[in-house]
């Protein structure tokens, strides 16, 4: 597929011109000739005879940025200055940072922020550790860990590189739930080290959001880590994705007028993500799935070494389908893939039953070009943000995590995952829903509450309710009439 600029190749080139009427439409000419987009143009100094202008645009790719500042080197007159990668730029020493909720201008503000007045809520956290909950960072605090084993399409890159995406992950988190989050970046690949790394963490944390870690390790990692701790451990590659994919099946259905229980699913990809998904879709009620990786569909009688793979096998395919996935798609509903980019064309979406829906989720490049799905199928949806229906984790785990920590949850069940996809659906309205809107932009002021609220609802019906904690621990120690503290933040 040809990609469309992007703004996350955009670029900002400092060249000098002369300043003649024609010159700056010159410089337009030349990036919309190249395939680029001039998205603005700034003038930063002007003379009699020189003009200065910083040209922004978007590019397709890293080379393709370095073509269009060529196509401009070659304007006759025009010196190229600095090129910026904006991109870059927006990374340059990282993007959170950690600051004090509260002043600390003078003895008084130290000696209570720190020594001696923080001795007695240690003394208090040790007399009760649920109060670690109400008097440190832990009641809203996540840590994102990753071992850079999966960074995202990018492959097994390791630590450092993956931490970028952990910074942007942990940024997510507080522009769209109020969540504090810590990137942890392990410098190990191994199960145990990984799993007793996190463990040791764990107090200063009331959430885990595993991230980017490969499979099947992330299973045993995620699994071990629920055993093991009392607080909610999330690995957002599986189940993130496998709430956005339900709630936006949920609307495609809708808007071709089909029933998840009635509809035949053609899935690709049998890692993380498709393991999370076809968990998610049974669960919800759909009943005929056929699962396909490399070597085509999974079944009963194909020979595996791969347990999660027979057992992938024995829960699906009911009609005992044993050839390709461009086989399986013939007469199929639905097809989601979170496989390799380009495995389909548009032939063989056009095999599958009228009304389809194909969700293309390989990212950067889909499993089928979007463009050509759509001639065929009704309903289509990308991982990719220049296309309609985008199906992106940042619509679930956000919400989810500010439910899992409101309602002081443990752990994660299906029923709390079912619970954030059938909100994310209701955020759009039956009279907002189409072919081409299917799943709310990620900006939607109401996803991350409504995802919150369901999943602290079902969480609570699951589970004795948090205490409320009004009295503060230490005003039992108070003298009397010299009143005790509250906590202005009510309960946690």
């Amino acid at each position: 597929m040809t990609l469309a600029p992007s703004v996350s190749y955009s670029i900002t080139v400092r060249l000098e011109l002369p300043a003649a009427g024609g010159a700056v439409s010159r410089l337009t000419t030349a990036v919309e000739e190249a395939g680029g987009v001039v998205s603005a143009l700034d003038v930063t100094a002007s003379g009699p005879k020189v003009v200065r202008i910083d040209v922004t645009m978007a590019a397709r790719s890293s080379d393709h940025a370095g073509e269009l500042v060529a196509a401009l080197r070659r304007l006759e007159g025009v010196t190229i200055g600095k090129v910026s990668d904006r991109t870059f730029l927006l990374h340059l020493g990282g993007k959170i940072e950690v600051t004090s909720k509260v002043p600390i201008r003078n003895r008084d503000d130290l000696s209570m922020v720190y020594t001696p007045g923080v001795a007695r809520v240690c003394l208090a956290i040790a007399e009760n550790p649920e109060d670690a909950r109400r008097l440190t960072i832990k009641r809203n605090t996540v840590a994102v860990v990753t071992d850079g084993s999966a960074v995202l399409g990018l492959g097994n890159l390791g630590p450092k590189p993956a931490l970028p995406v952990m910074e942007g992950k942990a940024a997510l988190f507080k522009r769209f739930a109020g969540i504090d989050a810590f990137p942890i970046c392990l410098d190990t690949q191994d199960v145990d080290e990984i799993v007793q790394t996190v463990q040791r963490i764990a107090p200063v944390f009331a959430g885990i959001n595993l991230e980017d870690i490969s499979a099947p390790r992330c299973f045993e990692v995620e699994s071990r880590l629920r055993e093991l701790l009392d607080i909610p451990v999330f690995h957002d590659d599986q189940h993130g994705t496998a709430i956005v994919v339900l709630a936006a099946l949920t609307n495609a259905l809708k808007v071709v007028d089909k029933a998840l229980p009635d509809v035949r699913i053609v899935m690709a990809g049998a890692g993380a993500a498709g393991t999370a998904i076809l968990d998610l879709l049974l669960a919800a009620g759909a009943r005929d799935v056929v699962v396909c990786d490399e070597h085509g569909a999974l079944h009963p009688d194909r020979p595996a070494t791969d347990e999660r793979l027979c057992a992938i096998a024995r829960r699906t395919n009911p009609r005992g389908y044993q050839g390709s996935l461009k086989g399986a798609l013939a007469g199929a509903d639905v097809f989601v893939g979170v496989s390799a980019p380009g495995i389909l064309t548009g032939d063989d979406i056009a095999t599958m039953a009228p009304r389809a829906v194909v969700f293309a989720l390989a990212n950067p490049d889909p499993e089928v070009d979007p463009v050509d799905a759509a001639e065929h199928a009704e309903v289509v949806a990308t991982g990719r943000s220049d296309a309609p229906n985008q199906i992106n984790n940042v619509l679930a785990f956000p919400g989810v995590f500010r439910g899992l920590l409101d309602a002081q949850s443990r752990g994660v069940t299906t029923g709390l995952l079912l619970a954030a996809a059938r909100a994310l659906a209701a955020v759009v309205a039956d009279e907002e829903l189409n072919a081409a809107y299917i799943v709310p932009s990620v900006f939607h002021p109401g996803v991350a509450d409504t995802v919150a609220a369901a999943v602290r609802d079902a969480a609570l019906r699951g589970a004795p309710a948090p205490e409320p904690m009004e009295e503060l621990p230490g005003a039992r120690d108070q003298q009397p009439g010299l009143g005790a503290g509250h906590d202005e933040e009510g309960p946690a």
